[in-house]
């Protein structure tokens, strides 16, 4: 079973953690959570969920996980802003590591310059974002992309959004 890191802080769309996380650990997986202080509590943007971080990013080294999952809402954007959280985004990208980012989670594989040459998909307000990373934007429901990128762009995809994460995890 995979364990998955999850970078994820303040402002998190809730569902986007709390459903991907609950269909991974139904499978096994572990999922840690990931920010820069272990054992502090954020809080989702809709008020729905608190997460209590179990690792900060200076403790953790991105070679000890098989996967990544980067949950939407004002999360992504805050961690871009901090060269660690980049940085270990970065090496699941170029290590081949599954990454699962849903809404704004491709944020941070934007700033790791981590997308140019991918298919993958995104909340609508980053599709030129992407675009200019050097993305093939689809406006679907779930785009998988070198048997090793998941993207969603809502709240509503993450059916598939699972599906697909769950389907790549079992390869």
């Amino acid at each position: 079973m995979a364990k998955i890191a999850t970078l994820i802080t303040d402002m998190f769309e809730d569902v986007e953690f709390t459903d991907p996380e609950k269909a991974f650990k139904e499978a096994g997986h572990e999922v840690v959570t990931i920010e820069k202080e272990k054992g502090k509590s954020v809080k989702g943007k809709q008020g729905d969920a608190t997460v209590k971080i179990d690792e900060s990013i200076d403790s953790v080294n991105p070679a000890d996980f098989d996967a990544l999952l980067l949950p939407g809402g004002f999360s992504p954007d805050q961690l871009r802003a901090d060269d660690r959280f980049v940085k270990f985004t970065k090496h699941f990208m170029d290590e081949k590591k599954p990454v699962f980012a849903i809404c704004h989670g491709p944020q941070l594989l934007i700033t790791a310059k981590a997308l140019e040459g991918r298919k993958a998909t995104g909340f609508k307000s980053i599709k030129v974002d992407m675009e200019y990373a050097g993305v093939t934007y689809e406006d679907k429901e779930v785009v998988v992309c070198g048997n090793q990128l998941v993207t969603s762009r809502t709240p509503d995809d993450i059916p598939a959004f699972n599906r697909e994460s769950l389907a790549l995890l079992s390869k």
